[in-house]
This record gives C-alpha cells, structure tokens and sequence, in this order.
C-alpha cells in the first residue's frame, strides 16, 4: 500500500486516533514537516512515542516532488510540474504580482509584492471544455487533500504565498471531499492562509454549489460561465448539458442569498463565438440580478489544439463598456500570465497583454 502524504488530514487524523495520539499534534507535525524540508518524520521532536512507528509505517513527509520549475520571461510566473508517487503529472502556477502597481478608482493601491498561487484538483479533467487544454487530456483521478496541500508547500518554498486560487487542472467541485480537507488545512495552522484570500472556480456543479457555502464560508466562489446562452455554453463547455444555465442560475442566487458574498463570473472570449455586443447584453440581463465581478479573459492559443481565435482587443474593450456602462456590472479584463511558459489561464496540460481596466490578480478584483 503507498505511503499517505502526512498532509491527508483525514487519514493522519484517523491514524493518530487508532493509536490513542491527540490530533492536536497535527498542526505542529505539519510545522516541522515545513520548516525542515530535508527531516525525516522519526527526527521529529517532541511527540508521543508511540507516533513515530506509526508515522513512519504509514506516511511520507511529501509524497511528490518537483519534477521542474520553468521561469517566464519577466520572472513574474513559475510553472511547476509536480510528479505525484504513481507517476503522473500535475501542473501549479506561481503567479507573482506588486499591488503598488495597480490602480482602483484612480488612485494608487497599498501593499507591496505577494504572490498567488494556482492548484490543480485533478489529474486531467472530465469537463470537456473545448477552449481549454486541460481538458483534451480527459480525466485520469482526484487528487488527495494532501496531494493538493503539497502543492503549496513546494511553491511557499519557492515564494512566500498569499493567495489560492483553484483554478489549475480538473474541476475541483468534482473532487469536492479532497477540496474541503485541504482547504480546512491551508486556512488552518500553520499555513493561517486567509478564507477571503482563496477563490474557487467551477463549470458550474450545482450540486457542490448548494453546499459551499456552509462547508467552506468565506471563500471566493469563481463560475466559469463564458457564454450568456445554455446553447452556446453546450457548443464549448460539453459538460453544460448536465448544469442547465436556468438551474444554474436559481443556486448561484441562493448561494449569494445564504453568503451575502459577491460572485465571481470567469468569462473567456472566443472571436466570432461568444463575444459580440449581442452576448453583452445577454450577460448584463443575465446578471443584473447579482452581486458579481465579471472578469473577462483573453482567449491563449493552445498549439494545435486552438481551433479558437482571440477576440481583438477593442472588441473586448467594448464588450466590457457595455457591461460597465449600460449594466453597471463591474467588468474588469484578465492580464495573462505566463503564456511564454503555457501557464497562463487554459493552457495546463501535461504532455501579456495590457488593456484598459486590466486586473491581475483575484485580490484586486
């Protein structure tokens, strides 16, 4: 049987139980784990005796390892491959940004350099969605919790880490129970990340959806709408079929009912397909109802896999007016990341531009 990551917060938590261990060593466990990368789980100080056999028969301080880190140009964006125990490969994204950079309603933001970071949930990804390179791998297996916390342990080794976004490789809503345990860990001690500072994005598993909230308050919760129309959504997102827009809608208005929390709608743009000003003003009617932050998303070329085109930059700058202007949404247009490096948003698979009222990065939005 394969060890367990020592970050499985079910499994150790369970384990420790069975052997008569409080689970309140846990928090401390995951300390040392963290700042003595090169310790083993027996040099561990300071617990139950009876813990270090059972550490050691059962669990690895890391069960992956970072198979390569490639850097973009501009030094902004680090790509990690990260190969899990069985061998397959998943993707995260360290994406580094300087709020003093930015500017909202005119005026200078505070802060200073933070970094954020994209995690996968899956191995591959069983949506479909035909703009999205993740996609053409099909689904292949759920990521464990402590899979998905490694993550952030290798990138926080990298670059102190801010934020989290789920917005890597798979559907995270489809690996619900993993999500949630590993979130409860990141927010947890003693990576003490920020509920507010980790977003969620989904196709729209309305299921997962009508329980977020309650499971994780104080999320960011991100939709993947990107058309205003269930027919277009069904010519490039397959799995829309199972999540008609209508009962989709119905949850995200109880979802926003129960949090009180604005929505974050992702919505790329595809030439000729979803970004005319008719799709404006379908997404503005659709819409006027919530609490949302739209964020627009250039369309990145995947290889031989694009049958898509990018939607011109003045066209996306007018369909962002007429959202603004005539709906009054607060629209704002994604800059791209990493696409020297395939890490931008679309573009994990295994195998940027600046617009007017552009956001970088989830917290400004």
């Amino acid at each position: 049987m394969p060890f367990r990551s020592i970050f499985d917060a079910g499994e150790l938590k369970s384990e420790l139980e069975k052997s008569g261990i409080k689970p309140s060593f846990m928090p401390y466990i995951w300390k040392q784990v963290i700042q003595n990368p090169d310790a083993q789980l027996d040099q561990i100080p300071s617990l139950p005796s009876a813990a270090y056999p059972l550490l050691n028969s059962k669990f690895k301080t890391l069960t992956s390892s970072v198979h390569s880190a490639t850097d973009s140009s501009d030094q902004l964006t680090t790509k990690l491959l990260i190969k899990l125990q069985n061998g397959a490969l998943v993707e995260a994204v360290i994406m580094r940004y300087d709020s003093r950079l930015g500017k909202y309603n005119g005026k200078s933001r505070h802060g200073g350099p933070r970094s954020t970071l994209c995690v996968s949930s899956q191995v591959g990804c069983k949506m479909g969605c035909t703009f999205c390179a993740t996609g053409s791998m099909g689904f292949k297996s759920n990521l464990t919790s402590g899979e998905i916390v490694e993550q952030l342990v290798h990138a926080s080794r990298i670059s102190p880490i801010r934020n989290v976004v789920f917005m890597g490789m798979g559907e995270p809503l489809n690996n619900y129970r993993a999500l949630v345990e590993a979130i409860n860990v990141m927010t947890g001690l003693p990576f003490q990340l920020s509920p507010k500072r980790i977003t969620v994005s989904t196709v729209g598993i309305i299921h997962a959806i009508n329980k977020f909230h309650s499971d994780l308050p104080g999320l960011n919760l991100a939709v993947s709408l990107h058309a205003p129309v269930q027919e277009i959504r069904c010519q490039i997102m397959p799995a829309a079929r199972a999540f008609p827009l209508v009962k989709l809608m119905d949850s995200l208005q109880q979802y926003q009912k129960n949090s009180q929390q604005k929505i974050f709608i992702e919505y790329i743009m595809l030439d000729g397909v979803n970004d005319e000003e008719e799709h404006a003003h379908q997404l503005g009617k659709l819409l006027d109802t919530f609490q949302v932050v739209i964020n627009l998303i250039p369309f990145n070329p995947i290889g031989s896999l694009s049958k898509f085109k990018t939607t011109s930059e003045e066209k996306v700058s007018s369909f962002q007016k007429i959202l603004r202007g005539t709906y009054g949404i607060r629209t704002t247009v994604r800059k791209e990341m990493g696409q020297d490096i395939s890490g931008a948003c679309g573009q994990l698979v295994v195998n940027k531009r600046s617009i007017e009222n552009t956001v970088t990065d989830i917290e400004d939005l």
